[in-house]
């Protein structure tokens, strides 16, 4: 599929889908609650929808208003999720765990799956199957589970025995955060106690996500300065009746697109008190020139001329794609650093960026840990998006700022976390359409 997009004036109102990352969380732990789980308003995608493969696998029942069993992406999907959890005892599944293109999925089903007395089997589709999980799995085996790499190198496929007992371990976290959120999810099941010494910690708010769920749920765990955590087990997760958070992630792309063209939105569901780290935008934005305002009901954000800065994405390193885009439209250089494990993601977004900007006339340096962007006009032109979500909702959005038709291939990734970019931002104005 192609995504054809030209010159847009947005304005008016769109209400921003669920939180993949919060959705996902939801999953896990109700699927591992002791009784019933209502997950109101959750992100409909084909990440969220892989989460619920994996833990349907692992002995959960989920329901889904007009869903079925077969996971097709279905607008009543989104009104509510019925959980019956396995009460701390996942099972052993009946097939692979086939994880599509979720990388968070991977990483906490896997450790949900060191809690079973018996085998496991993960594996992904081609991106997953090239990010490593070296980390965690030294984690889990170090914690009494037995995983394997079938290929090594950490990659998937996977294959899990568990049960892991909990331990002291030491944990590197400079790829990902996602390895923590999996020990902290899972480790309050097992049966002793678990230590984990933190190593470079990145997307520190992603943990601060994870650890709100935990605090909700009346998880005992200590954590010292994010270095060191101490987590008691034999514990249980409750059952819960919860609502998603909007997602700051999907709308850093409405929030860029505003910015270049110089329109005037407003962003409906966004909380600014949530801890997802793509809040930081807003902020960004607005030191770029933008002018942002808190209302009642979410987030009013107007373009107009921006400026350049440098800004760290260590913690917020999804939004490097549509942050990018914006600096191609400041006056000045932008740095966007500290952001190397960016590459690790469903592409490696530093080169990729670099790449398809200059495909448009971006004058774009890369960096180990980022980017260098100094503003220049940009063109219409023919991009590959490289089947990554994030880097073809940013491209589109560039393709709104400038004269002539932009196309952007492979843009049939948008249903790994939005597969309603298109519609929302078509009701805002953008003259975007997709064809086969």
């Amino acid at each position: 599929m192609k995504l054809i997009t030209t010159r847009s004036r947005l304005s008016g109102s769109v209400t921003i889908p669920g939180s993949k990352s919060h959705t996902i969380r939801a999953v896990a732990i109700g699927s591992l609650a002791d009784g019933t789980s209502r997950v109101r308003k959750p992100l409909v995608a084909a990440d969220t929808l892989a989460a619920v493969n994996a833990y349907r696998l692992l002995g959960a029942e989920i329901t889904m208003p007009g869903g079925g069993q077969d996971s097709e992406i279905l607008p009543q999907q989104g009104r509510e999720w019925v959980i019956r959890g396995v009460a701390g005892r996942p099972r052993v599944p009946d097939n692979v765990i086939d994880v599509a293109n979720s990388g968070t999925t991977l990483y906490i089903a896997l450790g949900s799956a060191a809690l079973v007395n018996g085998t496991s089997v993960f594996t992904g589709d081609d991106q997953i199957r090239r990010r490593p999980a070296g980390p965690l799995i030294d984690a889990l085996n170090s914690l009494g589970a037995k995983v394997e790499s079938t290929r090594g190198g950490g990659l998937t496929p996977l294959i899990v025995r568990g049960p892991m007992r909990g331990g002291g371990i030491k944990l590197d976290c400079s790829k990902t955060s996602q390895y923590l959120t999996a020990l902290l999810v899972n480790c309050p099941l097992a049966e002793g106690d678990t230590t984990i010494e933190i190593e470079d910690l990145v997307e520190r708010p992603y943990i601060e996500m994870t650890l709100g769920w935990l605090s909700e749920q009346g998880i005992e765990l200590t954590n010292d300065r994010f270095e060191r955590f101490t987590i008691p087990g034999g514990q249980r997760y409750r059952p819960f009746d919860k609502p998603i958070r909007a997602d700051f992630s999907s709308a850093t792309f409405f929030m860029c697109a505003a910015a270049i063209t110089g329109s005037e939105i407003m962003l409906i569901g966004l909380d600014p008190n949530d801890t997802q780290g793509d809040k930081a935008v807003v902020g960004m934005l607005a030191a770029m020139g933008a002018k942002v305002e808190w209302v009642e009901d979410g987030l009013r954000i107007a373009g107009g001329a921006l400026t350049s800065g440098e800004f760290d994405l260590a913690d917020t390193p999804d939004a490097l794609p549509a942050l990018a885009v914006a600096a191609c439209f400041a006056e000045g250089q932008t740095r966007l650093v500290n952001v190397a494990q960016a590459r690790l993601k469903e592409t490696d977004r530093i080169s990729v960026m670099r790449e398809e900007l200059a495909k448009m006339g971006g004058d774009i340096e890369e960096l180990p840990d980022g980017l260098i962007i100094r503003g220049k006009p940009l063109h219409a032109a023919a991009l590959h998006g490289h089947y990554d979500h994030r880097v073809i909702m940013a491209l589109a959005a560039a393709g709104l700022a400038i004269e002539g038709e932009t196309t952007i291939y492979t843009a049939e990734a948008l249903s790994v976390t939005f597969p309603t970019f298109v519609e929302l931002m078509q009701g805002v104005g953008a003259e975007m359409r997709a064809e086969e």
